[in-house]
């Protein structure tokens, strides 16, 4: 059952990405703010629905102990909502796709963690695929500057980096709270519940968040409109908190293989883009992504053998 789990999980992110980038609208001033509460909204249930099912023995004050890594997740992913109004699918999702490598180096850098010879590579691979895509964003192959200016569109491209090293940092942070359950800051878990409760405690937090840009944007006089009109940011939501939920069983199955198989979930944003949203990119362009997406996909196979 691991591999559906794990086969699941790639295609909900896949398709989360895709209706993320729908929702995303360049011409919607608060989108992205919209996107982010309806993220809250469900992950709020779910936290909730398991609260509810699950006897995790939940201490409240987790919410407030594991508040340094929920807020690096939900900056992070406000930043990709950002830049998706005006960056293509298939140059945001591979960039921010490379906060694994950048956990890696982070772990070198304050853990005095050695690096193998292939993550080496995979690293360098990424580089130059992630230098090669900012290259051409920055020559006359990019008219991202005529439609939007110079200062947005250097704004606009950042997202995904920001949201990267943001991801990064909380994954690095995160091993303080998941490594060992004996040392963990998080209060009353075991071996069985600490992913549960850590992620609940996410999930609250993300809604809290939620709930407070919902009454900044009611102050502001920010129209919602009507549900239909929201449904892509709400499909959205439902994708990404499906694919959580089957990422948990995936991982607890065979992570060793789970986790390079998860990660082609750039490979699979980079077609639904293609197909569904019509995106297109010069050949140098999808070079350069390719060379990204192989790096990722090697860093994700050698870390887990």
């Amino acid at each position: 059952m691991w591999f559906v789990f794990t086969i699941a999980t790639t295609l909900l992110w896949g398709l989360a990405e895709l209706f993320y980038k729908k929702g995303a609208l360049p011409n919607e001033k608060y989108s992205h703010l919209k996107i982010c509460v309806a993220v809250g909204a469900v992950m709020g249930l779910h936290a909730i629905f398991t609260l509810v099912t699950q006897d995790i023995q939940f201490n409240p004050v987790n919410i407030l102990v594991y508040l340094p890594v929920s807020l690096l997740y939900i900056i992070s992913m406000a930043f990709s909502y950002f830049g998706m109004r005006f960056i293509e699918e298939s140059i945001s999702d591979p960039i921010e796709n490379t906060s694994g490598a950048i956990c890696s180096l982070l772990c070198v850098i304050f853990l005095k963690e050695t690096l193998s010879v292939p993550v080496i590579v995979s690293i360098a691979i990424i580089v130059v695929g992630v230098l090669g895509v900012g290259f051409l964003e920055n020559s006359a192959e990019s008219n991202r500057k005529k439609k939007l200016g110079k200062k947005m569109a250097i704004i606009a491209f950042c997202m995904p980096f920001l949201y990267a090293l943001l991801d990064a940092v909380g994954s690095f942070v995160d091993i303080f709270y998941l490594d060992d359950f004996a040392s963990t800051p998080l209060i009353g878990v075991t071996e069985n519940t600490i992913e549960a409760v850590a992620n609940t405690s996410y999930e609250i937090t993300f809604a809290l968040f939620a709930l407070c840009l919902f009454v900044f944007m009611k102050l502001k006089h920010v129209k919602f409109g009507s549900l239909k009109k929201q449904k892509d940011k709400v499909i959205a939501a439902g994708f990404e908190t499906a694919g959580q939920l089957t990422y948990v069983y995936a991982m607890a199955g065979n992570g060793a293989i789970a986790a390079p198989i998860i990660s082609a979930v750039c490979v699979v944003s980079l077609l639904l883009s293609r197909i569904f949203l019509k995106e297109k990119l010069t050949k140098k362009q999808y070079l350069f992504i390719s060379i990204v997406i192989i790096g990722i996909l090697m860093l994700a196979i050698v870390e887990e053998l």
